[in-house]
């Protein structure tokens, strides 16, 4: 197989740079995972290339920090041989949906050690570094300091009860580990301890001006989405301060600093800076796309949870070297996609993951419409297994499906495989023709605008409109009685309709590769650029198509209830979690009564002195110490156990 060429950019073209948010190694990603990155980037990215423009798309997994070192020590393996697994089980995913990146890496590379050290060093020389000494939580359970992340605990802002140390899920508040209430480590349950420990800071609150005059401009060049906006902004107000980017870890990158051997980057500093190693990774000219910003722009897709560290802290760090970057010019952030009424859960079987979706059976161009036509753009959207079937049987199979099946049925069937004698300027009195070219236009106008702004959603919105305008032709009307009848008029609707059905296959291209791969097989064409303009005549009169195949089929509807028992979670991992649930409530119940105790201990001591106590002080018999407090109210219903399974 011959090798691919290098894309690179190319002087006096429109030069596109795109990347997705690196997925976490250790997990398999979820349906909301893919759509809110890599799918969304990937139809932008296809969109770009039959726009005619050179276009390079990155990701990679990213692979160092505490939860791979973490993992790791649970599974039995290195850090190495586990990235190695999840880094193949990324790509398969990736690869059953189509995600047709240019180049998939990761960040356990040479090249990442090189960049991010020199981007370190030059921060270092340039005054945007400090050390400090700081307290940071200590697991003495299994002996090692804690990533943020690895504490978690109720968020002292707004109560939510599975906070991380680093920020809430659920308010979005950025927190210190030794905020939370009830903080344990998440690797075993411990409470940590704080314990002194020298990193190194990035100040962030040096780079502010500089950060705050880029946002300016580039959010508003780049139409960034408002979520975006909003949560660059409310960092920018808060106050930038210096954060630490340096971890006492054995898994990462080294740091160029003598002292600090024992020591690697963090990985919230580093990787961001996967983007460009990857890229390095792909070609030695790596710098012709990241060190000119004249003639490249960057676009970023991630979800919403990801925006600081690429709207504040990887274009601070950009800057703060002194360097030549490009830097981000559009934004593409998503909310949440939710599963039915919930979230996603590995851990309980809940929900649709990689792997699953490909079990189904459903192919990946019906999840790719799915994902796409409910992509959480402005607000969270859930993931329904009625909706689903509803979009596979109502909207592709009777709108699309249909168009392109019946179509290229009759002309095989009816016009010997062949485009007849038409012409696109033909009227008469029945069908206003040219009115029905220039919405077909007006409707490829505004799919164009939408996906050039990344309206994604929108544009295929447009892309089912265009199909309905085939509908709509084919009812005036391509059918045996109309073809004797009227043979000139019933020819022009073939001809246009199979141009039609040529625009739908590069239209559709970027949102269902497979699908318009099918069409343009069926129309026996190359895949054609999307231009600003339709011409109805692409196909020439006499052109020979190939066979008929149907591009859907039709989802029983008895499914919904099956995948809905399937992906909802056993019964045992639904007791499990409710078991769970209750040894935490009772977890903070206890740690509500030792706290009342410890408050209680100086009134004891004055009372001793006293000669008296403020408590009794009979001794207590064995019975006495077996004796258990019950529980009352809400605290002993969840302990309560589950009621028995039926029979």
């Amino acid at each position: 197989m011959a090798t691919p060429k290098i894309i690179l950019p190319e002087k006096g073209k429109q030069n596109i740079l795109i990347t997705s948010a690196l997925p976490y190694v250790n997990n398999v990603p979820h349906l909301g995972n893919v759509v809110g990155s890599v799918l969304s980037a990937d139809v932008f990215s296809r969109f770009s290339k039959l726009r005619d423009r050179p276009t390079l798309f990155v990701c990679g997994t990213d692979e160092y920090g505490t939860a791979t070192e973490t993992k790791a020590l649970e599974t039995g393996q290195t850090p190495k041989e586990l990235c190695d697994e999840f880094h193949l089980k990324h790509k398969e995913v990736y690869d059953w949906f189509e995600i047709a990146f240019d180049y998939f890496g990761r960040t356990t590379t040479e090249q990442q050690t090189v960049i991010a050290q020199d981007i370190f060093t030059k921060l270092y020389k340039n005054g945007y570094l400090e050390e400090r000494t700081t307290t940071q939580p200590y697991c003495e359970k299994h002996e090692s300091f804690l990533a943020d992340r690895f504490v978690e605990g109720t968020c002292p802002k707004c109560q939510y009860d599975d906070a991380r140390g680093d920020q809430c899920d659920k308010c979005g508040s950025l927190l210190d580990p030794f905020e939370l209430i009830n903080p344990h480590c998440k690797i075993d349950g411990a409470t940590p301890v704080p314990r002194e420990t020298t990193h190194i800071f990035l100040l962030l609150n040096k780079a502010q001006p500089a950060i705050e005059e880029w946002f300016s401009k580039s959010s508003v060049q780049g139409a960034w989405p408002q979520n975006g906006v909003s949560i660059t902004r409310s960092w920018l107000e808060k106050g930038l301060e210096g954060r630490s980017i340096t971890r006492d870890l054995k898994w990462g990158t080294p740091i160029p600093l003598p002292g600090y051997e024992k020591k690697v980057l963090y990985v919230w500093f580093d990787a961001c800076i996967g983007y460009p190693s990857i890229t390095a990774n792909y070609t030695k000219d790596w710098e012709l796309w990241w060190r000119d910003p004249e003639n490249v722009k960057l676009y970023q897709f991630m979800g919403k949870d990801n925006v600081p560290f690429h709207t504040v802290i990887f274009p601070g760090s950009q800057m703060g070297t002194g360097d030549k970057w490009t830097m981000l010019n559009h934004l593409s952030t998503t909310e949440y996609l939710n599963y039915e009424t919930g979230k996603f859960s590995k851990s309980r079987g809940v929900g649709v993951f990689g792997d699953g979706a490909k079990e189904t059976g459903i192919p990946p161009s019906v999840w790719r419409y799915y994902l796409l036509a409910n992509r959480p753009e402005t607000g969270d959207t859930q993931f329904e297994w009625k909706s689903f079937i509803s979009a596979n049987n109502s909207e592709l199979l009777a709108n699309l499906g249909n168009f392109v099946n019946r179509l290229v049925k009759f002309v095989n069937a009816k016009l010997g495989g062949t485009v007849p004698e038409f012409s696109d300027d033909y009227t008469d009195d029945t069908f206003d023709f040219p009115a029905w070219i220039a919405e077909v236009n007006k409707l490829l106008g505004e799919y164009v605008a939408d996906l050039e702004a990344v309206h994604l959603r929108s544009g295929l919105k447009k892309l089912m409109e265009i199909s309905s305008a085939g509908n709509l032709l084919l009812q005036y009307r391509l059918d045996n009685a109309n073809l004797a009848s009227n043979p000139t008029r019933t020819q022009t609707i073939a001809g246009l309709a199979l141009n039609l059905a040529y625009l739908l296959a590069s239209i559709a291209s970027p949102f269902m590769p497979s699908t318009a791969e099918s069409i343009v097989q069926q129309l026996n064409a190359p895949l054609a650029h999307i231009s600003d303009k339709w011409n109805p005549s692409a196909l020439k009169s006499g052109h020979k198509i190939g066979k008929a195949a149907y591009l859907f089929t039709r989802i029983p509807e008895e499914k919904e209830e099956e995948w809905r028992n399937k992906y909802g979670g056993t019964q045992a991992q639904r007791q499990e979690e409710e078991a769970a649930k209750a040894k935490k409530a009772a977890d903070k119940a206890r740690d509500r009564e030792r706290k009342k105790a410890k408050l209680l201990i100086p009134f004891q001591k004055e009372a001793a002195k006293a000669g008296g106590s403020s408590t009794d002080t009979k001794p207590a018999s064995k019975k006495d110490e077996e004796v258990e407090i019950p529980l009352r109210g809400k605290v002993a219903e969840e302990q309560a156990p589950p009621p028995a399974a039926a029979p």
